[in-house]
C-alpha cells in the first residue's frame, strides 16, 4: 500500500528537489544601479529581480531610459551594482576579484555588441579564435567548421574586418561569442545596425543555437520582430521588471510596448 506523505514530508521534499535543481544561468536580486548624485542621481536599476533560464532565449524590452541596458552589463559582469547581487549560475559577481571576474567573462560568457570589437589587423577566422588563443586553449575543429557554417562565413575566413560587409562584420562577432561554448551568450541590440535582410538572418542564427545547440541568450532590444524569436519579454519601465511575456508574438510585444509609453 502506498503511504502519503505528511506535510512536514511534502515540504522537506520540496526542498530536497529545490536544492538539487541547478542554478539558474545568471539571475538578479534586489538589483539597485544609481548613477550620478545630489540633483542628477539617476536610478538606472531600482530594485530588479529576475531569475534567467538555461536553454532558453530571453528578450529584454522598455522605453529608452528603463535600465535594460544597465541591467545586461551588470548581469554580464560588465559594469557593478551599486547594490543587490547578480549571479553566473552559482557565482555571486560581486564576491569576484577583478582577476576572478576577468577570467568567468573569457571562459563562461559570450557577447554579441553593436560595436563588434573586431581586431583591424586579424582575419575573420583570427577574431572568431581570438578569445579562445587568449585563454590558451584551441577550438574544437568540428565544432568551428559548424559554427562557421551556420553563420554562413566559410568564404570569408581570410578576410580583414575592413573587407567584410556590417553584417559579416556582426557575423564574426556571432561565431566569435558561440566557438568557445559559452553558458550564456549576451546581446545588446544585435541587429540595430543591420538591414532587415541580415537582421533576421542573424536571429533565426540564435534561435537555432537554442533549439540546436542548447545555448542561453539574453538579448536587449527594442524592436518587437527581433523580441518575437525569443522564448520569453522580461519588461522594464523605470528600472523596475514590470511584466513579462512568454512565447511572445509582434503583435503582443508592440501592444505591451504601447502600454510602457514606448
Amino acid at each position: 500500500m502506498t503511504m502519503l506523505m505528511t506535510a512536514p514530508q511534502l515540504v522537506e521534499s520540496w526542498a530536497r528537489i529545490a536544492a538539487e535543481a541547478p542554478a539558474p544561468a545568471a539571475r538578479a536580486v534586489d538589483a539597485v544601479k544609481i548613477h550620478g548624485r545630489g540633483n542628477t542621481v539617476v536610478r538606472a536599476l531600482d530594485g530588479v529581480t529576475v531569475e534567467l533560464e538555461h536553454n532558453r532565449f530571453t528578450a529584454i524590452m522598455g522605453p529608452s531610459g528603463s535600465g535594460k541596458s544597465t541591467l545586461l552589463h551588470c548581469l554580464a559582469g560588465l559594469d557593478t551594482l551599486t547594490s543587490g547581487h547578480v549571479y553566473v549560475g552559482d557565482k555571486d559577481l560581486g564576491d569576484l576579484s577583478e582577476r576572478a571576474l576577468t577570467r568567468l567573462r573569457r571562459d563562461r560568457l559570450g557577447f554579441i555588441f553593436q560595436a563588434y570589437n573586431l581586431l583591424p589587423t586579424l582575419t575573420a577566422a583570427e577574431n572568431i579564435t581570438l578569445p579562445l588563443a587568449l585563454a590558451g586553449r584551441r577550438a574544437d575543429p568540428l565544432w568551428l567548421e559548424l559554427v562557421v557554417d551556420v553563420v554562413g562565413l566559410s568564404d570569408r575566413l581570410n578576410h580583414r574586418p575592413s573587407e567584410l560587409s556590417g553584417g559579416e562584420q556582426l557575423r564574426v562577432a556571432a561565431a566569435r561569442a558561440l566557438v568557445s561554448r559559452p553558458e550564456i551568450i549576451f546581446a545588446d541590440e544585435p541587429t540595430g545596425s543591420l538591414d532587415s535582410r541580415a537582421g533576421s538572418s542573424l536571429l533565426c542564427f540564435l534561435r537555432r543555437a537554442v533549439d540546436d545547440f542548447g545555448q542561453t541568450i539574453v538579448m536587449v532590444t527594442h524592436d518587437p520582430v527581433a523580441a518575437s524569436y525569443a522564448d520569453r519579454i522580461v519588461f522594464l519601465a523605470d528600472g523596475r521588471v514590470v511584466d513579462e511575456m512568454l512565447e511572445p508574438s509582434v503583435e503582443r510585444a508592440v501592444e505591451h510596448m504601447k502600454h510602457l509609453g514606448s
